[in-house]
């Protein structure tokens, strides 16, 4: 089932990006691009939300709605 997850990205000074969420406890990625970073962060975050499963942990997490508005970052 896919779900909504907020995700803080930023940019650090030494020029890569790290990424955390308050909706997924322990969610932290960093990578050199901003694609990097988020492809790192949804496998890290599907990690986190197995491991809670398995506790039998149930995440309050939005569901997917059938159309929805995001951004989306294009290199250069």
């Amino acid at each position: 089932m896919e779900r909504m997850i907020q995700i803080h990205v930023e940019k650090l000074p030494e020029g890569v990006y790290l990424a955390t969420s308050e909706d997924v406890q322990g969610l932290v990625a960093q990578g050199r691009t901003v694609n990097e970073t988020l492809e790192i962060a949804r496998d890290v975050a599907r990690r986190l939300l197995e491991a809670q499963a398995e506790r039998k942990e149930k995440p309050k997490l939005k569901p997917v709605k059938k159309s929805f508005d995001m951004q989306m970052v294009v290199g250069d």
